[in-house]
């Protein structure tokens, strides 16, 4: 695991420069901003990150929370044998991630991915 990323839902760009203000006062900064997620990072700790989202670019929700992992057809085939209820299938995304969505026992919905 490369790292977990919480992803808030927010109500639209209003209350995502809102929250973008918020936790700027905490120390976080702007480091991906896709126009549907903003991603914000710790600086000098890469792996402290929080993603804002209004919604997501290709899958029908926003998960809960993001794990890169680094073998993502392998952590797949393993969620799968398990029964787990796939929400988004497998597939490659244009802005450079492999990803699938799979709900956890108590129901939250997590994006698991690697880079290309």
């Amino acid at each position: 695991m490369r790292r977990v990323v919480p992803n808030l839902r927010v109500a639209g760009e209003g209350k995502r420069r809102r929250n973008l203000e918020f936790y700027r006062l905490l120390g976080l900064e702007e480091a991906m901003n896709h126009g549907w997620i903003m991603t914000l990072v710790a600086p000098g700790n890469p792996t402290a990150q929080l993603s804002l989202a209004t919604r997501d670019g290709t899958a029908p929700v926003v998960p809960d929370l993001s794990v890169e992992v680094d073998d993502v057809d392998a952590v797949y085939a393993a969620v799968r044998a398990t029964g787990a209820e796939i929400v988004h299938p497998l597939c490659d995304e244009e802005w450079g991630v492999r990803r699938f969505f799979v709900r956890d026992p108590d129901g939250r919905v997590v994006n698991v991915l690697g880079h290309h």
